[in-house]
């Protein structure tokens, strides 16, 4: 996997603004770039990827850690 530019820890934040937030910070990123997104497991897990899939952005990885936060490795593959 590629090494992301940028890390967010977006843990306890709910949904969507875990969402949100991520948007934001794909907007400011250039085409191409990797955005690795942490949040909780469960609602966040499941909603953040399925909406920047569905904003056209393409998610290259999503995993457990030791703590059971989720991390989400988004490339950014279409403009806002």
């Amino acid at each position: 996997m590629a090494e992301p530019d940028i890390r967010v820890n977006y843990k306890g934040v709910a949904c969507p603004y875990n969402y949100v937030k991520a948007k934001l910070v794909l907007e400011e990123m250039k085409m191409g770039r990797i955005l690795e997104v942490v949040v909780d497991d469960g609602e966040p897990a499941r909603h953040v990827p399925k909406s920047l899939e569905r904003d056209g952005q393409t998610i290259l990885e999503s995993f457990k850690d030791e703590n059971g936060l989720v991390h989400i490795v988004i490339q950014k593959t279409a403009e806002y």
